[in-house]
């Protein structure tokens, strides 16, 4: 006689959170880099200016900078609203792309933006902020949507496209007015998710 193993019950929760793309390893590494973001900004102002994006220091030897400037914040409102941004996305796309990819997203995208900023915006003396990277992000989630035929990708990509031409057009952020937005770089950073994942697709590389 064969006995039947016995089925576990519903986990509600756990069930909710996986919807949300924050279960298990998800939600880990969501609060590591909610925390690590945290970290940061505890710095103040002091650390700003020591990891943000300068042209000048970064000509001096300070190559970190290319690197850090993208996790540093202005001040709580900057990062609360980056922060926001961050964990809709988080639940839109975290599984639309594989980890390695998402790696491969930030890397690609963080070298675009720093290209696009160094030679696109001589002008520019200084940079923060992960907006660039969550332009990325967004870029490369729709795109990874689209590929499996869902229209729900496209739509956003539209939204994103339309959303960068007011921008552009406007110069100034449609999300707040609060602070300097340095609107080019979220040109870059959509150009950079965009074309990591584009270029994957056409070397039929895995998602």
């Amino acid at each position: 006689m064969i006995a039947k193993a016995r089925e576990e019950p519903a986990q509600p929760g756990r069930t909710f959170l996986r919807s949300l793309n924050c279960d298990g390893a998800y939600g880990w590494t969501l609060l590591t880099v909610l925390g690590f973001l945290g970290l940061l900004a505890a710095g103040g102002a002091r650390w700003a200016a020591l990891l943000r994006y300068e042209p000048t220091a970064i000509r001096a030897g300070e190559w970190w900078r290319l690197l850090t400037a993208h996790w540093v914040h202005l001040g709580p409102w900057h990062l609360l609203l980056d922060a926001t941004g961050l964990l809709l996305l988080w639940v839109l796309y975290a599984r639309e792309l594989r980890p390695l990819t998402w790696l491969l997203v930030l890397a690609g995208a963080t070298a675009v933006i720093d290209a696009g900023l160094w030679w696109g915006e001589p002008q520019l003396q200084w940079y923060v902020g992960i907006s660039a990277l969550l332009h990325a992000a967004w870029a490369a989630g729709a795109v990874g949507v689209a590929l499996r035929g869902q229209s729900a990708g496209w739509v956003m990509l539209a939204i994103l496209g339309l959303k960068l031409a007011v921008e552009q057009y406007t110069r100034s952020s449609l999300v707040t007015e609060a602070f300097p937005v340095v609107i080019a770089a979220h040109r870059y950073g959509a150009l950079g998710g965009l074309s990591v994942v584009v270029a994957l697709a056409l070397a039929r590389k895995p998602l």
